[in-house]
């Protein structure tokens, strides 16, 4: 009997999030391609820590996989910098282009030096400023406005630029942190607004979309190499399809 495989998948999305259901679509598509040798568990909302633990556990071999933020992977990988640019897409469809083409591919594997491989992008739509006293209609308004912004120099020089104060605080205390008016407000996508409930303490969405940040599904280079040729196709196939299912 052939033993089972098991990969171990991390990442601090809630579980109602379209990105959390395609990874729940990967573990169900990598089951059936691999024919039960391959399995993926999933360790949703935080669990195992933040966007950056999740990578430097993946980088010492201790966790398989994560999900990040493109803007948190340009501190390991500095070429990811330019999903950060405002405005770098001309539209949605010039965004697919981009990650299932040829560039997409390249800047899945500059993270093997850091011991980390791309697998795939999933859509994370654009971010917009959402805000618990104003709406944001101009770059004037947001003057003296403590922003959360992830752990991205570029997210905090595009705050800076438009005259707010960016301030980093990771995703899972968000909520506290806006309710507590450590800031004065965020921004993100609007997946991510509705499922982390945001809405409950911000009443100001401002859809300027700014960024479109992709996600990236991150496995370890460690794991990535213990698996064989047939079984590094398998992940693949069954990582681009879901990605796929997750723009749907």
């Amino acid at each position: 009997h052939e033993k089972v495989k098991l990969l171990r998948l991390g990442h601090g999305l809630d579980i109602q999030h379209p990105v959390h259901k395609a990874m729940e679509y990967m573990a169900e598509r990598l089951e059936a391609l691999s024919e039960g040798k391959l399995k993926l568990q999933l360790y949703p909302s935080g669990q195992l820590g933040g966007e950056r633990e999740c990578l430097e556990l993946l980088q010492i071999g201790s966790l398989d996989m994560t999900k990040v933020s493109s803007a948190v992977l340009e501190n390991f990988i500095p070429e990811h910098k330019i999903f950060s640019v405002p405005y770098i897409f001309r539209d949605r469809q010039h965004s697919f282009d981009v990650f299932d083409g040829e560039i997409g591919e390249k800047m899945l594997t500059l993270g093997d030096k850091f011991r980390l491989r791309g697998l795939t992008f999933y859509d994370a739509g654009s971010r917009s400023f959402y805000m618990k006293t104003k709406a944001i209609d101009k770059p004037e308004d947001l003057k003296g406005m403590k922003i959360r912004v992830q752990k991205s120099n570029m997210a905090v020089s595009m705050v800076n630029l438009l005259g707010g104060a960016p301030t980093h605080i990771s995703y899972g205390e968000l909520y506290t942190a806006l309710q507590q008016g450590v800031v004065d407000g965020a921004e993100n996508n609007l997946p991510s607004f509705y499922t982390s409930k945001h809405f409950e303490v911000c009443k100001y969405y401002s859809m300027d979309e700014h960024t479109s940040v992709p996600d990236v599904l991150v496995i370890g280079l460690d794991t990535w190499n213990r698996l064989s040729d047939q079984e590094k196709k398998w992940v693949k196939e069954a990582a681009m399809e879901s990605a796929l299912e997750e723009r749907k």
